[in-house]
Formats: C-alpha cells, sequence, structure tokens
C-alpha cells in the first residue's frame, strides 16, 4: 500500500539517520561508512529525481556529504535537526539564547578538561558524552556523573536532556522530529513520507511520520528488536538494501 502510493506521487519524502541506519557504528565515528550497496541506490534513487533525500542526523551536517559520497549534494539535518545544510551549500544554525549559550560554554569548558572517563563530543548546539565501548561498569559510572552534571542544568528554559543509545546530550534547539515535522510542511501535504532509523533519538522522527495525513511509514532499522514507536522492524545491512530497492522499483515503474 505504502509503496504503491510512493509509485503514485510526483515526490516523496525519503528522509534517512545515518549511523546505526545507513552506516555501521564506530568509535572512530569517521570510519563509519555506508553499509556497502547503499550509496550506489542511493544515487539512483536521487537520478530518478522523484524523491527529497533527506539526512536527519545527530552528528555535523558537513560530515555527511563525504561519508556518502554521492554524485548530486543531499539535503542533510545535522545536530538532531539544529543546523540544516541545503544541496546548494547553504547552512542555516538555530540561534540560541545568550544564558543558553552561557550554560553550555560552561560545560564544554569543564569536559574538555575531565571526561569523566567517557568521550565528550563538542557541538555548537550541545555537550554530548559517551561511554560506548566502555565496560558496563564503567559506562554506569560515567553515566552517573555526567546526570548529575548535566540534569540540573535542563532548568535552564531552551536546555533539555536527550537520551541516546550510550550516551546523553544536553543540548538546544529543535530534535529530529522538529526537523521531519519541517520537511514535511515545506512540500507537498499529500507526499507519501518514509523516515528510517535505530536510536532512541529517532523516536520524535518516527512519531512525526506517524502523525503525517499522507501516507507514511515509519522504520526502525536495528540489528535487535525493542520497543519503538515505528510501524516496522527491518534488520541493517540487507533490510536497509531491500527496503531501497523497493523505493526504487516503485519509482521506476
Amino acid at each position: 500500500m505504502f509503496f504503491r502510493a510512493v509509485a503514485e506521487a510526483r515526490i516523496a519524502l525519503l528522509l534517512l539517520d545515518y549511523d546505526g541506519t545507513l552506516a555501521g557504528f564506530r568509535l572512530d565515528r569517521f570510519e563509519a561508512r555506508p553499509w556497502a550497496g547503499v550509496p550506489e541506490l542511493l544515487a539512483h534513487i536521487q537520478g530518478l529525481g522523484r524523491s527529497r533525500i533527506a539526512i536527519v542526523t545527530g552528528r555535523p551536517a558537513a560530515e555527511i556529504p563525504k561519508m556518502l559520497a554521492l554524485d548530486l549534494p543531499v539535503e542533510v539535518w545535522g545536530l538532531h535537526g539544529g543546523e540544516r545544510l541545503r544541496p546548494d551549500g547553504r547552512r542555516e544554525m538555530e540561534s540560541q539564547a545568550p544564558e543558553v549559550r552561557k550554560a553550555l560554554e560552561e560545560l564544554r569548558m569543564m569536559l574538555r578538561r575531565d571526561a569523566l572517563g567517557g568521550l565528550f563530543e563538542d557541538k555548537p548546539n550541545a555537550a554530548v558524552m559517551h561511554w560506548r565501548g566502555r565496560s558496563p561498569r564503567a559506562a554506569r559510572e560515567i553515566e552517573r556523573r555526567t546526570r548529575a552534571l548535566f540534569e540540573p542544568v535542563t532548568r535552564i528554559d531552551g536546555l533539555r536532556l536527550l537520551e541516546f543509545e550510550a550516551g546523553l546530550e544536553l543540548r538546544a534547539g529543535r530534535d529530529k522530529g522538529g526537523a521531519v515535522k519541517k520537511i514535511m510542511h515545506e512540500s507537498d501535504r499529500n507526499a507519501p513520507v518514509t523516515y528510517l532509523g535505530d536510536d532512541l533519538t529517532d523516536e520524535a522522527a518516527f512519531r512525526a511520520v506517524n502523525g503525517a495525513k499522507a501516507p507514511h511509514l515509519s522504520v526502525l532499522m536495528r540489528r535487535s528488536r525493542r520497543k519503538t514507536e515505528a510501524d516496522v522492524w527491518l534488520k541493517p545491512p540487507e533490510g536497509l538494501r531491500i527496503f531501497l530497492k523497493r523505493w526504487l522499483q516503485a519509482q521506476s515503474a
């Protein structure tokens, strides 16, 4: 039913997370290359000109075009939606209130000196702590210390805590759900829309897609199942390749 709508639509929305969805996780995120065959499928879909493809990621947006290495520019919503990189190269960032900027910068300075045993990631709109790859005991201690540092700061209006697998992010600005809603608002209201993601941060995007009046499908792309708002569960990388092939076939008909 959904792919029939994709086949009949002039433009359909293909929205995808990157890490864990288009690529496997790596401790060094710059080694996280797309699954084999995925860039080629996306390039074929781009070439048909019937899809608005957007990558919605927690990474800075500028990292994605280099990782995907597609022939045509791709739209990227980085920093969980707080940043937008348009295909023409224009970059937009959400603004932050002075109190928010001050609180984030103070935290960044602290964590640059002492990362609490984890991996600190410094973002323009967030302070992020990762503990992927640490032992269970070390991970629990890093999480405890990070929560003790981050949670009091959420009292500042405009800052909130974002939980993801093996990490915490104290951030300002829109989330992935906000990015998906913005994309849908800019598009034909009847355009079929899908979102593929794996992490807890993708749940907001699933909810946004599930609320669309147009034909829609939310997809949890993950090797093990978990509780989710997504309509269906597929295992990467083969489930991803099958999905993209079905999309391509629908739009080639």
